[in-house]
């Protein structure tokens, strides 16, 4: 094939000699260059044979049909007129090296827009560098990017020494960028969520693009459900011009629609895009680019096991990927939808899958390499850590590695905790057929034990299901079978290629469940089921509670809402919400549950709220688990229960203080206070509950449950704290005699003990009693028992505040005596007539 004349000519001279003397090189050329379709071809002409592995299935069938050459991606394969190059997505080479590591009759492999950090092209690079310097050192390994950020690449090629950079110069167009944010605030995406009012905006800008500007509107929005409802917005309003065209497309758009979009049209186009026409692909006779400035990106929350693609700020550089679009043939323009001062707020740069991304296909790819942690590999960031225990936990559960020492629970019991990855062991025969398989680990398990006919099931959840399909899975399913779109025809595509890796191979075990005699909906149950154990979920009250713990709910009026159990393919988490919101789901039956969901068995003691109220008790049975799922429970008569009655009164307190226990619990915190050992520290319950051993001993050794605790006698118990060699009435007396021969009750709640007496008892006292050398606070109390004076001084009072009170109340009170002086008149209980 005749090389086009592109601007990467004038650099191929140089790729060629660093390649043939370091066999590595990072190749650095803007969008349109042609670094994509020239290089590999001009590779070929140097006698090499190349493999060229693009992110994207749409970026290789439109590289290989470009070129000429063949591609294969899965489940398709075509074969080109040149057999030297072969043009194959990340996944595909990642199959491969598993399969031969050693890549017999490949040359060069070249990994395409390196600088989309997706996590197969990490993983596929990783995996050739430890092939090149194991078992190939001829082999040479070329990485290019559509970014000038190049020096991490080069390092990690070169291994001590940095690969060469090789940068080509583009020709560049100028392209004017216009703000043009919405004119009143939008909500900022949530979840899968965009704002109504910010798609609207959008398809006026492509409206006023299309009016301003010349040339094809390529517009940029997060999703295909985004694509759909701004076509039907442009649709609706009309478009400025005649024989306007709009064209979609995305990952999932049929082989014909990419065709067209990659072709010169014929008249005008508004390409609607996603990520996908970042950088990849050129558009032909675009000149405009409106950008939604959103994305999409993967999210995992690996407590309660659920992931989903949530949607984002565009970076900084996908933003500026986006508007060179605009000017690739010519001068161009970019209409992005947000104001200048929000551009400065964007982050540089997207973050790398492999930091937001379920990681279990990355720790089964790795296993299968012979490193399940993923040491060694050559990764520009390495996995987190916490992601990776979860993978791992999953992978043991799946069967895919080995038993080992130390191995943690599956990740239907792992569910919610932040326990450390369990011991790694050796992939296993199933865990390789899982990886070769081509799909989820989760789905390959599936596959492998239900057989062929979990092919269809395995298909659908292989692929992004369409966004408006109903959430029963079953009603998806057999929508796909009669329907005759591109999604329908992808699926049947897939079907066959899952069905052949479905089969057994011979000395193989064979599927572990039956499916003969069973209905679709007990298959696709089974499927979903044994894909992903910790959404079995069962109804429990308005919603479900799944296996991992986690509370699911279905969507408002959704045909599944009668379901006792359900199987959840899909669902996530809204941003602040506790549950999980179910998107796709099979109604299943309580044996399904069973072969799914390992069962466990255990001893439950323990204090226990019920549901729905505030009062807990002793539980104490025999349960049986589907994960969290309480399917039976027995009572235990002879089980420990102090525990839990000790975990009862820290939680509620439980035990019933009458005023009696009040006041001995006050008196017992005073003699801490004012005698300190060897009397105990009562003052809080904290206090009380670390000291239970002693004063409430026979009576938990005899309690059963809450009613037991409620009628322990507090006051005579807690008489047990009173140290062996001390008298409580000595140091604390419950009352105290006053010169009225009354016996007066003593408060000890206070700090300072506290004698309310009325004033006409203390006639004749004139020092302040004390008890335990701590003075009393005196409360002088009115004939009528209301508080007419505090004082812990009783001589200054009667020296000095007795006047003013006489004074005020002996017209009040003038029964009663009110002498000149206190302090020799005789003290009385009663009125003057009595006296």
């Amino acid at each position: 094939m005749t090389l086009p004349e592109l601007p990467i000519h004038a650099v191929l001279p140089e790729l060629l000699d660093v390649l043939t003397r370091r066999h590595a090189a990072v190749l650095t050329a803007p969008p349109g260059t042609g670094k994509t379709t020239v290089v590999p071809l001009a590779l070929a002409e140097a006698g090499m044979r190349v493999l060229v592995a693009e992110p994207r299935r749409l970026a290789v069938r439109a590289a290989a049909r470009r070129m000429g050459v063949s591609y294969t991606i899965r489940g398709e394969r075509h074969v080109g007129a040149n057999p030297r190059v072969e043009v194959v997505t990340t996944g595909v080479l990642l199959q491969r090296l598993q399969r031969d590591q050693e890549l017999a009759g490949v040359d060069a492999v070249m990994l395409d827009e390196c600088h989309e950090r997706h996590l197969d092209a990490d993983t596929a690079l990783a995996f050739l560098l430890d092939v090149r310097d194991t078992l190939r050192p001829d082999l040479r390994l070329l990485a290019t990017s559509a970014t000038a950020d190049a020096a991490p690449w080069a390092r990690l090629l070169g291994g001590g020494q940095p690969a060469p950079i090789v940068a080509a110069a583009g020709t560049t167009h100028p392209v004017e960028t216009v703000w043009a944010p919405p004119p009143r605030p939008v909500a900022p995406p949530h979840g899968l969520r965009v704002d109504p009012a910010l798609l609207s905006h959008v398809a006026h800008v492509v409206r006023q693009a299309l009016a301003e500007r010349d040339g094809d509107v390529l517009c940029f929005l997060p999703g295909v459900g985004e694509i759909s409802r701004v076509a039907g917005m442009l649709a609706g309003a009309g478009l400025p011009g005649d024989g306007v065209e709009v064209l979609r497309v995305h990952g999932q758009a049929p082989a014909r629609v990419q065709d067209a979009v990659l072709s010169p049209g014929t008249t005008r186009r508004v390409v609607l895009a996603t990520s996908v026409a970042e950088s990849s692909l050129t558009v032909p006779g675009v000149r405009v680019v409106v950008d939604a400035g959103l994305a999409r990106e993967p999210r995992t929350d690996h407590a309660r096991g659920l992931g989903s693609l949530t949607t984002v700020r565009v970076s900084r550089a996908s933003a500026d990927q986006r508007a060179g679009r605009a000017g690739r043939e010519a001068p161009g323009a970019v209409y992005r939808c947000w104001s200048a001062a929000e551009h400065e707020r964007l982050a540089d740069h997207a973050r790398p899958e492999i930091a937001v991304a379920d990681l279990t296909g990355f720790a089964l790819q790795a296993a299968c390499w012979g490193v399940p942690d993923a040491r060694g590999l050559a990764l520009l960031d390495p996995p987190p850590p916490a992601a990776l225990s979860a993978a791992v936990r999953t992978l043991h559960a799946l069967g895919a590695l080995e038993p080992a020492a130390g191995s943690g629970p599956g990740p239907v019991a792992a569910a919610g905790t932040t326990e450390e990855a369990p011991a790694l062991g050796r992939v296993t025969g199933r865990g390789r057929r899982m990886a070769l398989a081509g799909v989820h680990p989760r789905l390959a398990r599936a596959l492998i034990d239900v057989g062929p006919r979990a092919a269809e099931v395995v298909a659908l959840l292989s692929e992004q299901l369409p966004s408006q399909g109903s959430d029963d899975l079953v009603e998806v399913w057999r929508s796909a079978r009669r329907g005759d779109d591109g999604f329908a025809a992808r699926w049947r595509q897939e079907v066959r290629r899952l069905s052949r890796t479905a089969t057994a191979p011979a000395g193989a075990a064979p599927p572990a469940h039956t499916t003969a005699g069973r209905p679709d909906e007990a298959v696709a149950g089974l499927v979903v089921a044994l894909a992903f154990p910790e959404r079995v979920a069962r109804r429990r009250g308005g919603g479900f509670l799944m296996a991992s713990g986690t509370e699911a709910r279905l969507a408002e009026g959704s045909r599944l809402a009668s379901a006792a159990w359900l199987a959840v393919a899909v669902a996530d988490r809204p941003t602040g919400s506790a549950a999980a919101r179910v998107r796709e789901a099979v109604e299943i039956d309580e044996d399904i549950a069973w072969l799914a969901v390992p069962v466990t068995t255990e001893e439950e003691v323990g204090w226990r709220v019920p549901p729905g109220t505030r009062r807990g008790d002793v539980s104490s049975r025999l349960v049986e688990r589907l994960g969290a799922i309480e399917v039976s429970s027995t009572p235990l008569e002879d089980a420990d229960v102090r525990p839990a009655l000790l975990d009862g009164l820290r939680a509620e307190g439980v035990l019933t203080w009458t005023m009696a226990a009040l006041a001995v619990r006050d008196r017992l915190a005073f003699c801490h206070r004012a005698a300190g050992d060897p009397w105990p520290r009562v003052a809080e319950w904290r206090d009380l509950l670390d000291l239970a051993d002693q004063w409430l001993e026979p009576e938990l050794s005899r309690a059963r449950r809450r009613a037991d605790l409620e009628r322990i006698d507090v006051a005579g118990a807690l008489r047990r704290l009173v140290p062996w060699s001390e008298r409580l009435d000595s140091v604390a007396p419950e009352r105290v005699e006053v010169p009225s021969g009354s016996r007066v009750r003593v408060d000890y709640s206070g700090e300072q003990p506290v004698l309310a007496v009325k004033l006409q008892e203390l006639f004749g006292w004139e020092e302040t009693p004390r008890i335990a050398g701590v003075p009393l606070l005196v409360h002088l109390l009115s004939p009528a028992g209301r508080p007419v004076a505090v004082t812990g001084d009783l001589a200054s009072f009667w020296r000095d505040g007795y006047r003013s009170v006489r004074a005020e109340l002996r017209g009040r009170y003038p029964k009663h005596p009110w002498p000149e002086d206190p302090r020799t008149a005789a003290p009385t209980r009663h009125t003057n007539r009595r006296t």
